[in-house]
């Protein structure tokens, strides 16, 4: 099939890359004409494991192009995928400005029958926005081209998006038309060799699926993160708590892991989206907003930890003058992206009580760069080179080059053998063992949960 796919962020060339791995043509746009030289090069503007190799191959292949060009693009293709940004607005809504400007546009392009297919995140009632906008530009063209508007919204994981698209848990198509949802199969055919994982449902349902999904899953972290709290004051171990109520088969262990809260382009923007969303239709959505609140209080619990732990020096300003090593940019692993990072908030807020940062990070220190300057020092190298006199290591994301490090050398480096764990990364009781004070969240070292 001939696909274009407007948008190059991280949906949109992850979803073109892997339709052209599939043998579709696939024509990717975006107004950033540095991105599309960039791109046309091999050169990618996001880190994402594989997606480079991917691109690299299909571009050579032929399958693969990119452009600013959306006209022309839309003229050559059946299927318009819209993959550009909803960015939260001021009062938390989705900002569906680049969605509607792009189906306008395609509407001044299209010279036939189309799927406009959403793959942004968007609220429920956007495919029929989108229809309206690119039904006024025909009527303003004069012109009578049939399409339909498709909702198709994305489930990748950061870090594993290849594999999420190319073997999906599942995928979900809203649709009103039977022909549409017939070519919307057979896109998606080669990812559901082994098992048909395709959901075919309304528009607005699957509209509302997404969000439903985001806002589950941060909610399961919500709740985990206030169970390990709890856990601190009661004497209680996390760690075999997640164990005891995962087993249960009703409850799974997937994002049942406690920390220092959510990050990252979806959880935080689509929780806020859904509770305005809900706002918009006079319903109070109680447990969405206290979902909320709970993370960003959780995103500063290591500095609570740090300044009860550094006070006993100086109970007045008990971070300043102090050094902190940190371990850790991205809001999660395997990914360069700091969207809503709790480490911003950490960070921020060690600078503000006077301490000295310097950060490690495989991938993310360009990013952190834009956010914070020249106010911290930064690594990319070694995790090791930035812990030399300072007086603690906090640990922000569980990267895996931080889950068996060197013990004794972060001992000799530090001034005092101090963590900060905010991924429980060790086993406290071996922590204690070989000497370290070592602050967790929500252990309290018994040993017997790993």
């Amino acid at each position: 099939m001939k696909i274009c796919v407007i948008g190059s962020g991280y949906v949109g060339l992850v979803a073109g890359t892997c339709f052209a791995e599939s043998g579709n043509t696939v024509i990717c746009v975006d107004v950033n004409q540095e991105k599309i030289e960039g791109l046309k090069q091999g050169v990618l503007p996001i880190y994402e494991p594989g997606l480079k190799e991917l691109v690299l191959r299909n571009s050579a292949e032929g399958r693969l192009f990119f452009t600013t060009d959306l006209a022309s693009a839309v003229r050559e293709s059946l299927i318009c995928f819209i993959a550009v940004g909803t960015p939260p607005g001021e009062d938390g809504s989705a900002d569906l400005q680049h969605v509607l400007a792009v189906a306008r546009e395609i509407g001044r392009a299209m010279e036939g029958f189309k799927i406009i297919v959403d793959k942004s995140t968007v609220p429920v009632g956007t495919a029929e926005k989108v229809r309206l906008a690119t039904q006024e530009e025909l009527d303003r063209r004069g012109v009578t081209h049939e399409f339909d508007v498709v909702s198709n919204p994305e489930f990748l994981k950061e870090g594993a998006a290849i594999d999420d698209f190319m073997k999906p848990d599942r995928v979900v198509i809203g649709v009103d038309n039977v022909r549409t949802a017939e070519i919307m199969k057979e896109l998606y055919s080669p990812f559901m060799r082994k098992t048909n994982r395709l959901i075919v449902m309304d528009v607005k349902s699957a509209e509302m699926t997404k969000y439903a999904a985001n806002a589950m899953l941060a909610t399961r972290i919500s709740f985990m993160n206030q169970i390990a709290n709890l856990c601190e004051r009661m004497g209680a171990d996390v760690a075999a708590v997640r164990e005891g109520i995962g087993s249960d088969s009703r409850i799974g262990y997937d994002f049942l892991f406690p920390g220092v809260g959510y990050g990252g382009s979806c959880f935080p923007k689509d929780v806020k989206a859904l509770i305005k969303t809900a706002e918009e239709c006079d319903y109070d959505f109680v447990l969405l907003k206290a979902v909320e609140e709970v993370n960003e209080r959780q995103k500063e619990i290591l500095i609570d930890k740090m300044v009860a732990h550094f006070s006993r020096e100086n109970e007045a300003a008990p971070l300043a003058g102090k050094t902190i090593a940190v371990w850790g940019l991205s809001f999660k692993p395997r990914t360069d992206d700091m969207r809503e990072a709790p480490s911003i908030v950490i960070i921020s807020k060690l600078l503000e009580l006077g301490a000295t940062v310097r950060a490690h990070d495989p991938e993310a220190v360009k990013e952190a760069r834009k956010i914070f300057g020249d106010r911290i020092t930064y690594s990319s190298t070694s995790q090791y080179e930035i812990l030399k006199g300072a007086d603690a290591l906090a640990i922000i994301t569980e990267w895996n080059e931080y889950r068996n490090p060197d013990f004794e050398r972060i001992s000799a480096s530090l001034t005092a053998p101090v963590i900060f764990d905010g991924r429980n990364l060790y086993n406290p009781r071996r922590m204690r063992e070989i000497g370290f004070i070592y602050h967790s969240i929500g252990r309290n070292g018994s040993g017997f949960a790993g």
